[in-house]
C-alpha cells in the first residue's frame, strides 16, 4: 500500500506480469529520445542488409517468482536503426522461431516523430519476422549481402537468445567472415549463445559495454523490477573473459575489433552513430572511398 502511495510499486499488467512502476517510468523513460540525424554518404554495394536478432518473449520471471513484462527495449532498437537506415542499410527482421517481435510498449517514444516513423514502417515486418532457422539455412547462399549483426537491448534478450544454438551459429559466422557484431544493454547475453555445443566464448579477451549488474540490483527499489533479477549479465560474461568497461548505465560506447556495443538506452543514439560509420568506412565498395574515410 506505501509503495503504491509513493508510486514506487510496479504496475500489473492484465496477464499478470508487472511493467515498472510510476517513479520508474518517470525516471527511465521519456516521450521523445536524444535521436540526432547525422549526415552520411550512404552506403551503395552488395552488403546492405543487417540482420537484426529480436526476442519473441514478454515475461521475465525473477528470483522472487513475479513476472517482469519486458521485450527488447524500443529506443535501444529503433534508434540505432534510424543512423543505420539513414546510413544505407536495410534490415532482415528475425526472432528465433518467426513468432512476432515483443517491445516493451511501456517505453515506447510515443511523441518521437522519428523513431515512431520507423517502428510503423517496420510494423508489419515485426509482427511477420523471418524464423532464424530460416536464415541460418540461407547464410551461406546469401553470406554476400550481409554487413553486420545487430542485438537490440531490453531485459527480453536475456530470455531465450542466449540459449539459441541458430543465435551462436550467427555469432560465429559474423565473425568469422569480418562482419560487425552491434549490441547494447542487455543484448550482449546474445553472446553467451556462442558457447553452445562445446564451442569456446567468441569473445573471450574482448572489451565491451554492457548494462550494469550495479544497477539491476538496485532497479527494485525503485519498482523498475518487481524482484531480484534471475540472474546477472555482466558477471557471467566476466566469468567467460569477457571486460566490461562502463560502470554506469550511461552513454558509453565501445569498438572492439569487430564488436561495437553500447552501455545503455542513453547510448542508442552514439552507438548508431558509430556503428553507421564504422559500417561506411569498412563496407563502402572501393571506387566510392571519400576523403574522410582515407583519413
Amino acid at each position: 500500500m506505501l509503495k503504491s502511495l509513493l508510486g514506487i510499486a510496479p504496475q500489473q499488467e492484465p496477464d499478470g506480469s508487472f511493467r515498472p512502476s510510476k517513479l520508474a517510468l518517470k525516471l527511465a523513460t521519456s516521450d521523445a529520445t536524444d535521436y540526432e540525424p547525422a549526415s552520411y554518404d550512404a552506403y551503395e554495394g552488395e552488403r546492405s542488409k543487417i540482420l537484426v536478432v529480436f526476442t519473441e518473449q514478454k515475461n521475465m520471471t525473477m528470483k522472487n517468482g513475479r513476472d517482469f513484462s519486458t521485450g527488447n527495449h524500443p529506443v535501444e532498437a529503433l534508434v540505432p536503426m534510424l543512423h543505420l537506415r539513414n546510413a544505407g542499410f536495410e534490415f532482415e527482421i528475425t526472432t528465433p522461431s518467426g513468432k512476432p517481435v515483443v517491445f516493451e510498449m511501456w517505453a515506447m517514444p510515443a511523441e518521437d516523430a522519428a523513431v515512431m516513423g520507423l517502428y510503423e514502417d517496420l510494423k508489419s515486418r515485426f509482427e511477420n519476422p523471418r524464423p532464424l532457422p530460416d536464415v541460418v539455412d540461407s547464410l551461406h547462399d546469401e553470406a554476400d549481402s550481409y554487413a553486420a549483426v545487430f542485438v537490440p537491448g531490453g531485459h527480453g534478450a536475456m530470455l531465450g537468445i542466449p540459449d539459441d544454438p541458430n543465435v551462436g551459429t550467427v555469432l560465429r559466422w559474423a565473425n568469422e567472415h569480418g562482419l560487425f557484431t552491434i549490441s547494447l544493454c542487455h543484448g550482449p547475453a546474445s553472446f553467451l549463445a556462442t558457447t553452445l555445443g562445446g564451442h569456446d566464448f567468441l569473445y573471450a579477451g574482448y572489451d565491451m559495454a554492457v548494462f550494469p549488474d550495479a544497477v539491476d540490483k538496485k532497479a527494485p527499489m525503485i519498482g523498475y523490477l518487481p524482484g531480484p533479477m534471475p540472474w546477472q549479465l555482466g558477471a557471467k560474461l566476466e566469468s567467460l573473459g569477457a571486460k566490461i568497461v562502463n560502470t554506469k548505465a550511461d552513454d558509453t560506447c565501445h569498438l572492439d575489433r569487430t564488436l561495437i556495443t553500447g552501455a545503455s538506452p542513453d547510448a542508442a543514439d552514439a552507438l548508431g552513430k558509430l556503428a553507421a560509420t564504422t559500417l561506411l568506412v569498412h563496407r563502402r565498395p572501393a571506387n566510392r572511398t571519400s576523403a574522410s574515410d582515407a583519413e
